[in-house]
């Protein structure tokens, strides 16, 4: 573990400091009271305190604090293909990305309801911003992933994490989560990033095949009714399409918060098959750049057959297209209520009004259109 102290997720022995500092912080006092209703703060610090593992952590705190965001956020929580996953293998889960910490922490949930270990979590750099989120994802088993720097250091920080990342697999037979991204889908239009299959693969000299073999890739896809921080993609597209995009300091923990705390109504997550020997010799048939180029199409496949469409991706293609193809996924009522939804969030944002209006009917639109090509 020495070889990756800058990168790994903390161990049971270093669970009790880290309690200690969480229980210490200014702002102890208001998670607790949103995560735990009803319930004396001294007496979650003092219960905190006594905590010694990782295992400990998570299933009194973690585990009930997302559940208790989800009863607060959302109007119910469906799973599918858990069934298929085996509790003596361990996976690569690549996930389409669609918010900044609810989509790997639902995943955790519902591994834990289906009798399996939770996983471990990647961990932009860019998110680690403060002790207490540094504390509190490394108590969850995330492990760093740096964002941006030189050439030189891209491949060094891509070799670490890939080394972890096996190392976690095969080592201490860990599954983990990552995007299948460099970041959220913004646009509702999920893609696999070859750059990201590529990072997968520079960990080990084995060929293609059996490199890609032994991590047993599969595909996690989750879907919101309203998609978290929608009007804030929103406002981020319109900006990009006139300028280069930079954040604002805290934005990312302003994201976060967001995303918690909007309701999103239905959400659904779906373990899909995992990529097969004989698909990846498929895959290997091609030119070395084409092989990763086909794994990705599959993966991208995959998510797309399992996303779950709601009512309001099925009104916002509808309004896009200007017809009535998926009337009879919704009533005229439900469709109303999204429009007014709609309205009321883009008066908030800066920009022209049917650009915006454009650009959020689109993020709801684009799972409809992946849908109708992988079915046609």
């Amino acid at each position: 573990m020495e070889q990756f102290e800058f990168t790994r997720p903390y161990n049971d022995s270093e669970i009790p400091a880290a309690v200690a500092r969480v229980a210490e912080s200014p702002f102890f006092g208001s998670i607790a009271h949103y995560l735990f209703p009803g319930i004396d703060v001294e007496t979650i610090r003092q219960q905190l305190l006594q905590v010694k593992t990782i295992k400990e952590f998570q299933q009194r705190y973690m585990l009930h604090a997302i559940n208790s965001i989800l009863r607060q956020t959302s109007t119910g929580l469906a799973s599918s293909g858990f069934e298929q996953l085996d509790k003596a293998h361990n996976y690569m889960f690549i996930a389409n990305h669609r918010d900044i910490l609810l989509d790997a922490a639902i995943l955790q949930i519902l591994l834990d309801k289906n009798g399996l270990d939770t996983s471990e979590i990647t961990f932009g750099s860019n998110l680690m911003q403060g002790g207490l989120v540094i504390d509190i994802g490394k108590m969850n088993k995330m492990f760093r992933i740096v964002r941006g720097g030189s050439v030189h250091d891209f491949y060094k920080n891509s070799l670490e994490v890939s080394s972890y990342m096996r190392y976690a697999l095969l080592e201490k037979k860990q599954s983990v989560w990552i995007a299948q991204r460099n970041g959220r889908t913004k646009n509702g239009d999920d893609h696999t990033e070859i750059a990201v299959l590529k990072m997968f693969s520079i960990s080990s000299s084995k060929p293609f095949i059996e490199n890609m073999d032994e991590l047993n890739i599969t595909p996690i896809v989750i879907s919101y009714e309203y998609e978290p921080c929608d009007f804030l993609k929103t406002q981020e597209l319109y900006i990009s399409q006139y300028q280069r995009y930079i954040k604002e300091p805290g934005e990312d923990l302003n994201s976060i918060l967001k995303g918690i705390k909007q309701q999103k109504g239905g959400i659904s997550v779906s373990v899909a098959p995992t990529i097969s020997r004989e698909e990846l010799q498929d895959c290997d048939k091609h030119e070395k750049n084409d092989k990763f180029v086909q794994l990705a199409q599959l993966i991208d496949k995959r998510v797309y057959s399992h996303y779950k469409l709601w009512k309001t991706n099925f009104i916002a293609y509808d309004m896009l297209e200007e017809g009535e193809r998926y009337a009879s996924q919704y009533s005229d009522t439900e469709k109303d209520a999204f429009i007014q939804y709609m309205e009321e969030g883009l008066r908030s944002l800066v920009g022209e009004a049917d650009e915006l209006k454009q650009i959020f009917l689109n993020i709801y639109a684009n799972p409809v259109r992946n849908k109708l090509i992988i079915n046609n």
